[in-house]
Formats: structure tokens, C-alpha cells, sequence
């Protein structure tokens, strides 16, 4: 344990976004993604929604402040009424944590897909909610003098 790193964090995922750098892609994939398949480095996270990982992650990490959308969702397929409430839980911690309230791209389903395998990584959660899947392009860390 550390002090100022939040507990749902585990050692790899740290050290993955600490690896990364400005633009690198990471992803927060529900349960239904197949991460494995997909991934160039895969983090485990089962049991761990992705609302509570998102929110502990921007506490580290920043979003990439020189983009207009710095996030990306999957998009829902055409003819599918399935509702994305959890798209509002995003919006709300992104909010709280970058002051952003429209830092969404939706992108569509296959394209995520192709997206998702070129990310630095892909995090693997428990997350239940359907269309949950996140993509954040990193920023960067200014210096404490920097204004």
C-alpha cells in the first residue's frame, strides 16, 4: 500500500499508466469485451466496475487536454434499444475529475473493436452494464511551475 494511490489500483495497472505516454490509448472493458483476444497487454480487474476504476484512474492520470473528445464510448449498434445510464456516471466523474462536459466520442462498434487492439492497454473489469466500454487518450503532466 502506498498512501495517495487508491486501493482498486492494482501494481500492474499503475505501472501501465506510468508507462504510457501523451496520446497512448487505454481501455476499460465490461465483462461481454473480448480483452484477451484484443490486447497487447491485458490487466485483470474482474470484479471491479468500471465507474469506480475510471474515477480512481483520473486521480492519476490526465486526459489529453489537446484533443476535443479524449474519450471514446462504444457506440450502440443500430436497431439495438438497449440504454447506456452508465454513459452518465462516465460523464459525471470525468466532470468531477477534468472539468470536461462533453469529452465524448462514440465510435462504432467494429471500429472500437480495430481501436481497442492498437491501445497501449486493455483493462479487463467485471463491469455488467452493456455498452460500457471506455477508451481515454492520455495527456500530460505539467510541471508544478507550469501555469
Amino acid at each position: 500500500m502506498l498512501k495517495g494511490i487508491p486501493a482498486i489500483l492494482p501494481p500492474e495497472l499503475l505501472k501501465v499508466l506510468m508507462e504510457m505516454g501523451h496520446s497512448d490509448e487505454i481501455v476499460l472493458a465490461d465483462g461481454n469485451f473480448p480483452g484477451a483476444s484484443h490486447a497487447q497487454r491485458l490487466i485483470r480487474c474482474d470484479g471491479h466496475g468500471i465507474p469506480a476504476l475510471l474515477d480512481a484512474m483520473l486521480q492519476l492520470l490526465p486526459l489529453d487536454q489537446y484533443v476535443e473528445k479524449p474519450a471514446g464510448l462504444m457506440a450502440v449498434m443500430p436497431g439495438d434499444a438497449t440504454q447506456t445510464p452508465i454513459w452518465e456516471e462516465y460523464r459525471e466523474i470525468i466532470r468531477a475529475r477534468e472539468g470536461l462536459d462533453e469529452p465524448f466520442e462514440e465510435i462504432e462498434r467494429f471500429s472500437f473493436y480495430e481501436r481497442a487492439k492498437r491501445a497501449y492497454a486493455i483493462v479487463a473489469t467485471g463491469e455488467s452494464a452493456l455498452y460500457a466500454n471506455l477508451i481515454l487518450k492520455k495527456g500530460v503532466v505539467k510541471p508544478d511551475n507550469a501555469e
